[in-house]
């Protein structure tokens, strides 16, 4: 398994910030309100520069599928499978699916991740409310960017599968890359409990990240998942799962039956 920190400065990641939920946060519609904060924004970023920065921390490693589980060099990774699906005719997906059955013997790969912005960002501004909530709010784009060029970076350069890919931000943006990039606490990956696992392979706390009882991360700015590469991987919303399903996944896991309610509360039956 390779293992690698990086450190972004805010500069670095400017360019890839998603905007768009920007906006989104701060319920602005029109264009003309949209550059305004955008510009705002950006001023502030300028006055960040030299005090903040972002990480990310991710591992490449051999992985391979185990029923629905990901064995991930060594450490099981139970994953959870859509069910009651509107047309007949589409698979139930699981993140599984996208990796090698160990079965065939030969060791597939994948990638486990986390970024982060320093906690001064979400703390600091505190005698201004407004100041306090750009920043925040920028502080979540950070960790996002953060995300997006790593991405970027392993799939051209430290795993190199896409050695020769050439795209615009905005075609990253809109996921035109080779593989996929699930976030923990997203559709296809609800159970945020799962970070104790990437945890446990990572170190979360070699950024600064922290892990509260339910396994959110803290910096909330913070970002958690894996990278699978399948030219056919796609992302897929789990929806609602049956009762049986959280007690074999909580079973799997080798978690109590009721905590893994809990920490499956949004999809469980």
């Amino acid at each position: 398994m390779e293992r690698h920190k990086l450190t972004y400065d805010i500069s670095q990641l400017r360019d890839y910030i998603n905007w768009s939920y920007f906006y989104h946060a701060w319920q602005l519609k029109t264009p003309a309100q949209q550059m305004e904060i955008k510009e705002e924004a950006m001023r502030m970023l300028d006055t960040l520069e030299d005090n903040y920065r972002a990480y990310a921390l991710f591992a490449l490693g051999e992985a391979n599928s185990d029923g629905d589980d990901i064995v991930f060099e060594g450490v099981r990774l139970p994953m959870l499978r859509q069910q009651h699906l509107p047309d007949a005719t589409e698979p139930n997906l699981c993140m599984a699916d996208f990796l090698r059955p160990m079965s065939h013997g030969i060791a597939d790969r994948m990638g486990i991740f986390c970024t982060t912005v320093d906690i001064g960002l979400e703390k600091d501004f505190d005698g201004d409310a407004y100041k306090k909530m750009m920043a925040q709010l920028l502080a979540d784009r950070l960790a996002e960017a953060a995300a997006e060029k790593m991405h970027e970076e392993v799939r051209k350069t430290y795993w190199g599968y896409a050695h020769d890919e050439n795209l615009t931000i905005r075609e990253m943006h809109a996921e035109k890359f080779q593989g996929i990039r699930p976030a923990v606490g997203y559709p296809s990956l609800p159970d945020t409990s799962m970070n104790f696992l990437l945890d446990s392979i990572l170190h979360f706390a070699d950024v600064g990240i922290r892990l509260t009882e339910s396994g959110a991360m803290k910096p909330h700015a913070s970002v958690s998942g894996m990278m699978i590469s399948h030219p056919q991987a796609r992302y897929f919303m789990l929806g609602r799962i049956s009762a049986e399903q959280v007690e074999d996944y909580a079973r799997r896991r080798g978690v109590p039956l009721e905590l893994m309610r809990r920490f499956l509360e949004g999809v469980a039956r």
